[in-house]
């Protein structure tokens, strides 16, 4: 899986350079945000606004790390979600679990 990885502030953005994330490369995904969480980043932002496409292995693999965040009382949060994927989110809910904001300059704003 391509992603960026930069630091800005006090906040870690992982931005996702693929256009799908699915059983093919979530497992690389959740990894990534656990060992990012491991070494010691405080707020992750995840940038999907590359994503026109997430099935439910991509769903879990964020939540994965959503949750391994709260454990270490760290921030995390989604930006710049496409129409069809921002649907998978509402369609399951998990809107109401995740910070989610429109684009990446809001979401580093807030």
């Amino acid at each position: 899986m391509r992603v960026a990885k930069e630091v800005r502030d006090d906040r870690t953005v992982l931005s996702i350079q693929e256009d799908r994330i699915d059983a093919h490369n979530s497992g690389e995904l959740k990894d990534l945000v656990l060992k990012t969480l491991e070494g010691g980043a405080q707020n992750v932002v995840i940038d999907l606004a590359r994503v026109q496409f997430i099935d439910s292995s991509g769903l879990g693999a964020l939540l994965s790390g959503y949750k391994n965040a709260n454990l270490r009382s760290s921030g995390f949060a989604l930006a710049g979600l496409q129409p069809r994927v921002r649907s998978m989110f509402e369609l399951t809910r998990l809107h109401r679990v995740f910070d989610i904001y429109p684009s990446l300059q809001l979401a580093l704003s807030a």
